[in-house]
């Protein structure tokens, strides 16, 4: 009897796009923008994040957002009530970005004249970090009430991402989080990781995490 051929059609699926994601990161840095996909469980404060890093960058860079959702336009009209170009994607049910939906959003986003593009992924510690989008640079927000044991439970998320923002540590003294424990977790995924614990509801450390930024996107397009 012959032997049954198997095909992985997962690995082939992300094989191709990540193909794709190094053609989408090369396009932009021949003159596109600089590309940051963001990600987190739902709830972790993406979108008011995203806000007020584009508050502290707007001076010095032009700056789009991508809002990626399973549905509705929630996210968009926040970001857009602040006078920000933006884009609302629909994913059709599925739970990641990839590189194609990237490009796609990028034209009908317009990046003629954009400096930097950021993608608020659809709410999910595992299927966006599968997914190369094609970003410059993948950053993860992990919010106090999750619990600091997150980088044990959701590790490629961890090990992806070379930042990690830890969102709403004005809550630390009503959650069981502890800082030094959560940092020796991303340390034992991605110990290059850079950790900025920050509040988006009182603005306490953004501006850090957004200075930081900016020299990456100084030094990407050297």
């Amino acid at each position: 009897m012959d032997k049954i051929k198997i095909i992985d059609l997962k690995e082939s699926i992300l094989a191709d796009n990540d193909r794709d994601a190094d053609m989408l990161r090369e396009t932009l840095r021949e003159g596109g923008p600089f590309y940051l996909n963001i990600m987190s469980s739902p709830g972790a404060g993406k979108t008011t994040t995203i806000i007020k890093t584009v508050r502290s960058l707007r001076d010095r860079l032009r700056i789009g957002v991508m809002e990626a959702d399973i549905d509705s336009a929630v996210d968009a009209e926040t970001v857009q009530a602040e006078g920000i170009p933006v884009v609302q994607l629909h994913t059709g049910g599925m739970c990641h970005l990839d590189a194609d939906m990237s490009r796609q959003g990028m034209r009908e986003l317009g990046t003629d004249g954009l400096d930097l593009v950021i993608l608020e992924n659809v709410g999910n510690l595992v299927c966006p970090a599968e997914f190369d989008t094609g970003a410059c640079l993948d950053a993860v927000i992990l919010s106090v009430p999750e619990g600091d044991d997150k980088p044990l439970k959701y590790p490629l998320m961890f090990e992806k991402c070379s930042a990690v923002l830890i969102n709403k540590i004005d809550a630390m003294p009503i959650f069981d989080f502890d800082m030094d424990t959560v940092r020796k977790y991303i340390a034992m995924r991605n110990p290059a990781a850079v950790v900025f614990p920050v509040s988006a509801e009182t603005g306490e450390g953004i501006d850090a995490w957004a200075d930081w930024l900016y020299d990456r996107i100084a030094e990407w397009r050297k």
